[in-house]
C-alpha cells in the first residue's frame, strides 16, 4: 500500500512539475496595415467586374464568329464584318486600356493590353 502512495505522490510530482522547459510562442509579425477601399475591396470588384465583363464579350464573339463561319464557309476578314452581316447588332468595347485583337486564320477574338 505504502508503494502505491509513494507511486501516487511522484506520479504527481512530476506532473505537477512538468519538465521544466518552457514553451515560447514564436513572436507575432507586426500586422500589416488594412487595405483601403481603392486597393482594397473595391480595387479587388473592380477587376473582377472588368474580367467578367472581358469574359462575356469575348465569348459572345467567338460564339458570332463560330456561326459566322458554319453559315460562311469562312472566318470574317474583320470584326466589323460580323456587323455589316448582321451577326452582331455592334462591335463591343473592350474594357479600359484594354483592346481586342482578332485571329483571322482560326477566327479567335482576344483581348490585349493596348
Amino acid at each position: 500500500m505504502k508503494i502505491c502512495q509513494a507511486m501516487v505522490v511522484v506520479a504527481a510530482a512530476l506532473i505537477l512539475c512538468g519538465c521544466g522547459k518552457e514553451k515560447k510562442s514564436p513572436p507575432l509579425a507586426a500586422p500589416s496595415s488594412p487595405p483601403t477601399a481603392a486597393n482594397g475591396y473595391m480595387g479587388t470588384l473592380l477587376k473582377g467586374q472588368e474580367k467578367a465583363i472581358k469574359t462575356i464579350d469575348v465569348t459572345s464573339l467567338n460564339e458570332n464568329l463560330n456561326l459566322f463561319n458554319v453559315q460562311e464557309g469562312r472566318y470574317p476578314n474583320d470584326l466589323n464584318e460580323l456587323v455589316t452581316k448582321k451577326y452582331l447588332p455592334y462591335i463591343p468595347d473592350p474594357p479600359a486600356g484594354m483592346k481586342l485583337v482578332y485571329d483571322a486564320a482560326q477566327g479567335k477574338v482576344s483581348v490585349a493590353p493596348q
